[in-house]
């Protein structure tokens, strides 16, 4: 069974399938892989054909080279417009339906449908509520609109107005070297003679529920005369004027307006025209214009050719869009006959998304719903050259902004762009004088009688001053709990660990932080607290005072440990269906949610303002209370799913709305569904967009279904329905959903045959049963649980020591009389990491380390522990083996050394892998030291003598100590070895130590050792065979590390001579004895 976390991801995945769906129909269909390319632009209709053609024919190439014997089609379907009073998009709101209907008649609806690109037309073909059954992905250059948005079958090649808000949002509010932040602008709006683009692009900034319009305060001029207004009024609102079109209306406006002032600044859309990396020298009208552009774009065309931008823009779009569909088609049949399996589902909604490919108009990069992201460029007048030079590119797949010029030659003062408001450095006359001081002086003697009147009523409400909860009252909730105040012996700055939960007065309490405040409320406040204080009823949590800590303020509530409604609703395991959340008990909390709210909106507090599911709590005895009531001078409302759309349109407060947001949780707690529910939107923000902006007849609500639902069913969804309507006049309020909810209540009982005892008493019997199933399922859980850490726990510790903390809590150190210690490190590990990066470097311990562990596991050994590239392992500890000890680390050894000689790195192949090893045996103590990461560790002088044998040792040799010699000796194993000399070793002095070189009758396959007369050089040789290597294969990486690395080491060889590098030394001489 399913989950409330699992069914939106369900959805999800439900939807992904459906978008993608339709591609794979068109693969195992046939071989013809056919393309209906509609448009309502009249003129273009033989552009396009020809383009559409050529990419057909480059798609074919490309099927070609991977050997794919098959060919794109494209049917071409116009619509004449002429015979309308708009022509083009202007008349294309159904055709396009009208054009699919046919194909779909006709049985030759094809695989993907290129265009339209009317916003309208496409629009009435892939919106979710409104759009075909029938319908194909569509590849459209253009459809800009922000209707158009997040539809999985819609693929833009054009930039959208999406892309337009985001980008002129972020560069209002982008502070840079030659800009200050704007935070309010103006957006001109052209009504005649307007392009497809420019207004939807200007219609994207106009719209409430985009990003620029949300963010942003803009002022709407939607008439030439409010512009040219705008334009000379000294007292404008902005400097900053935003529109949409060519350099023709620049020098239109300039005309008509008169003169305009030197702050101005106007920002122009003009995205597909390139004559600007053309003909560079720009004209005195666009002296203060910056210009929103595409990046330069060269088209090849041949005779097709034409000087209109836009219509190259819109003809390479169909080309492009073309290329795009056999990308994507031959990519899954590829796909397809390599896994011999159905085709995977891509993780974006649109089968065209995150999908990046060349065409005509350059490099495409797709976003995850199938827009393309591009760098729009900012171009402005350079005063020093008199030309158009680019000063910003805007990212728009990383919202980011990046600039070109740090210090250009901008005409405005101080070679920066103007402020976003006029300065008021005009004078006051004599007159104005007068008229402020009288003003004033009436506004004073006003304010003062006020606050005489307000201070003698405010006395009568303040009957006690406010004063905090002393913080020692507050206790921790359970007993067995730290103090709520811990001081530190360190003195830290914060020197106070807070839990949310306590005590106060006996009483379980939540403590709620009380953001920016100081504790010193005001007068205002202080009145809306005390009033808060007095209230008390059953279904509203009770407000106990503030308290305040070094680190904030609080306010005391009652505590509900069942925690929120939401919490309750969504944990489907703890309160099931069957037994806790059926119909009466669902009409119970609706009935104590509505009680609540009665008394709350018949008390002084009047209003709530904030009710959502997740401020309905659940106290233990399954009781609903309201909490986050009152503090309208502390807390502001939010804008979610829950608000009025009244108060969406304009801030505010009011019972009505409270209504609004009862219907809201009523529904969340008769369909048990996540807020708002409803299958044609998941997106938060648009649910709350869609109420605001009611399109059409009937409001967005979240789904009720009335079909198939009984007698009592239905007088609950009325009832929840009128709660919700658009008019909050015909709303009803709490008083009249609480006797309705009553009488629901009443006949549930009365058309029952049971009594009240033998329904409690079957309740208990089917709750009981729930429990005992939820006990087992939360033990097995447990009991994984633990085998879990158990597990973590061996690999960590050895079992014995893991056996004792459990036990005991505690382990005692052990002295060990004879054990035998392991070190081995890696022989130019600091050349390695020299020529890798810090991921290939940690990539190749862990490959080598990963092999070592594996083969530990074949011998009676425990690893200590590794130190960067050292390796230390120890055998006869913590379990005593005799002398097997010597014998286990001595097959160990050989065994890695054998190991050795078949690894090669996966960033260098061919490189030689060299380590030193060093086998030392004796007494040795052991335990576990500290309490965070306890880790086992070794003491003694046969640790240290371990290690100084291995860097002793040479590069593939096996350092043996006389001692674990004659250990071995006296086993029955052979081990054959050489006798190297003495050898000096720190604080033990002059030792005989051996080579290891193997056992009678093993089969270990040893690597020879490097035979460098001089193994002081031995570091430049691997550099050396490294940097031979890497030329070879080209790495890039290692171009561009070595472009400053290497140079540092020749500079520094250089001024050293042929002196080896400092940073490796390999203590070795021609005398067999040797030094460190």
């Amino acid at each position: 069974m399913f989950s409330s976390h699992s069914l939106p991801y369900l959805g999800v995945l439900i939807m992904l399938v459906a978008a993608n769906k339709m591609l794979d129909d068109c693969l195992s269909s046939n071989r013809t892989y056919a393309m209906n390319v509609v448009l309502f632009e009249d003129s273009n209709y033989e552009f396009v054909q020809t383009a559409v053609e050529r990419a057909i024919k480059e798609d074919w190439k490309e099927n070609i080279k991977h050997d794919l014997n098959y060919s794109l089609t494209a049917n071409f379907n116009g619509f004449n417009t002429t015979v309308y009073n708009r022509q083009g998009c202007g008349s294309s709101t159904c055709e396009g339906v009208a054009i699919l209907k046919r194909l779909h008649n006709d049985g030759d609806v094809g695989c993907v449908m290129l265009g339209p690109s009317c916003t309208y037309a496409t629009y009435q073909l892939v919106d979710d509520e409104i759009g075909l059954s029938l319908s194909i992905p569509i590849i459209s250059a253009g459809s800009f609109g922000l209707s158009c948005d997040y539809k999985p079958k819609l693929t833009r090649i054009l930039p959208p107005a999406r892309k337009i808000s985001d980008f002129l949002f972020h560069f209002t509010k982008d502070t840079l070297p030659f800009k200050d932040s704007w935070e309010k602008v103006y957006v001109y709006k052209k009504t005649i003679n307007i392009s497809e683009d420019c207004f939807w692009y200007i219609n994207g900034l106009e719209a409430a529920s985009a990003n620029f319009a949300r963010n942003t305060s803009r002022e709407m001029l939607r008439r030439e005369e409010e512009l040219y207004k705008a334009l000379s009024s000294e007292k404008r609102y902005s400097n900053i004027f935003i529109l949409c079109g060519s350099i023709d209306d620049i020098v239109s406006i300039k005309e008509n307006a008169g003169q305009i002032h030197e702050d101005i600044l106007f920002i122009l859309l003009d995205i597909y025209n390139h004559e600007y990396y053309i003909n560079t020298t720009s004209s005195e009208a666009m002296k203060d214009v910056l210009v929103i552009t595409l990046p330069q774009r060269t088209y090849n065309y041949g005779k097709n050719s034409t000087d209109n931008n836009t219509i190259n823009d819109y003809v390479a779009g169909y080309h492009d869009g073309a290329l795009l569909f056999g990308k994507v088609l031959r990519d899954r049949i590829l796909s397809k006959q390599r896994s011999k399996r159905s085709y995977d589902v891509p993780l974006s909604e649109n089968p065209f998304g995150n999908v990046s490919f060349y065409g005509m108009a350059g490099h495409y990069e797709l976003d995850e719903y199938g827009d393309r992201d591009v760098n729009f460029s900012v171009i402005y007048t350079s005063t020093a050259t008199g030309k158009y030079e680019t000063l910003l590119v805007f990212d728009t797949s990383r919202n980011e902004t990046i600039a070109i010029e740090t210090d250009p030659a901008l005409p405005w003062e101080g070679g920066r762009l103007p402020l976003q408001g006029p300065e008021n450095t005009d004078g006051i006359s004599t007159q104005d004088v007068i008229l402020i001081v009288l003003s004033l002086s009436v506004v004073v003697v006003t304010v003062v009688a006020l606050i005489f009147y307000r201070q003698n009523r405010k006395e009568r409400l303040m009957q006690k001053k406010w004063s905090h909860i002393n913080s020692h009252l507050i206790g921790p909730l359970d007993e067995k709990e730290v103090s709520l105040k811990i001081d530190d012996d360190r003195k830290r700055k914060d020197s106070t660990f807070f839990r949310h939960r306590g005590r106060y007065d006996k009483k379980p309490v939540i403590l709620k932080e009380l953001n920016q405040m100081d504790g010193d409320f005001t007068e205002a406040q202080r009145i809306e607290l005390n009033t808060l204080l007095r209230i008390d009823y059953y279904n509203l949590t009770k407000f106990y005072g503030t308290v305040k800590f070094e680190y904030g303020v609080f306010g005391v509530f009652e505590l509900c440990q069942r925690g929120s409604l939401r919490y309750i609703l969504n944990d489907r395991i703890s309160y099931p269906d069957e037994t806790f959340m059926d119909m009466e008990f669902k009409i119970s909390v609706m009935y104590d949610i509505a009680k609540g709210m009665s008394y709350l909106h018949s008390s002084n507090i009047q209003v709530h303002g904030r009710l959502k599911s997740t401020n309905c709590v659940v106290d233990n005895r399954m009781v609903v209370k309201i909490t986050d009531f009152g503090c309208h001078t502390i807390l502001k409302p939010g804008r979610d799913v829950w608000r009025a759309p009244e108060h969406l349109r304009k801030d505010g407060v009011s019972q009505k709305g409270d209504v609004y947001s009862y219907a809201i949780i009523a529904h969340e707690i008769v369909m048990r569904q996540p807020p708002f529910y409803t299958q044609c939107c998941s997106n938060p923000a648009e649910k709350i967009y869609r109420v605001q902006y009611p399109s059409g007849m009937s409001a967005f609500r979240p789904d009720l279904n009335f079909e198939g639902a009984s007698e009592r069913d239905i007088e609950l969804y009325m009832l929840i329905k009128n709660s919700w309507d658009e008019d909050p006049e015909k709303r009803p309020d709490f008083k009249k959903i609480e006797l309705t909810l009553g009488k629901i209540f009443s006949n549930l009982h009365n058309q029952a045959s049971e009594t009240y005892m033998d329904n409690l008493i079957r309740r208990l019997q089917m709750y009981s049963r729930t429990l005992e199933h939820l006990v087992e399922e939360r033990t097995s859980l447990y009991k994984a649980e633990r085998d879990r850490a158990d597990q973590l726990n061996f690999m960590l510790l050895p079992g014995p020591v893991v056996r004792s903390l459990k036990e005991t809590g505690r382990v005692e150190p052990e002295l060990f009389e004879e054990v035998t210690i392991y070190f081995s490190d890696i022989v130019g590990f600091t050349t390695l990491c020299h020529y890798s990066t810090p991921m290939e470097v940690v990539d190749m311990l862990n490959d080598i380390y990963k092999s070592f562990d594996s083969i530990l596991d074949n011998h009676d050994v425990y690893k200590v522990e590794t130190i960067g590239d050292a390796y230390m392992v120890a055998s006869g500890l913590p379990n005593r083996n005799g002398d097997r000890h010597a014998v286990d680390i001595a097959h160990m050894a050989l065994d890695i050394l054998a190991f050795l000689g078949t690894f090669e790195l996966q960033h260098l192949p061919g490189i030689p892998l060299w380590i030193r090893i060093g086998v030392h045996s004796g007494p040795c103590a052991a335990g576990v030291v500290g309490n965070k990461m306890p880790r086992y560790c070794l003491f003694g002088d046969t640790v240290n003598t371990a290690s100084r044998m291995e860097s002793t040792g040479l590069p593939l040799r096996i350092h043996v100590s006389q001692s674990t010699i004659n250990i071995l000796q006296r086993t029955d194993c052979k081990f054959e070895y050489e006798k190297r000399g003495e050898t000096y070793l720190k604080g033990k002095g002059k030792e005989m130590t051996y080579w290891l070189t193997g056992e009678t009758g093993g089969k270990y396959n040893l690597s020879t050792p490097p035979t460098a007369e001089n193994f002081q050089r031995l570091q430049q040789d691997l550099a050396e065979m490294i940097v031979s290597r890497l030329e070879k294969r080209g790495d890039r990486s290692f171009k561009k590390t070595l472009s400053t690395k290497v140079r540092q080491r020749e500079t520094n060889s250089s001024l050293q001579g042929d002196s080896p590098p400092e940073y490796f030394h390999l203590a070795v001489t021609d005398d067999p004895s040797t030094y460190l």
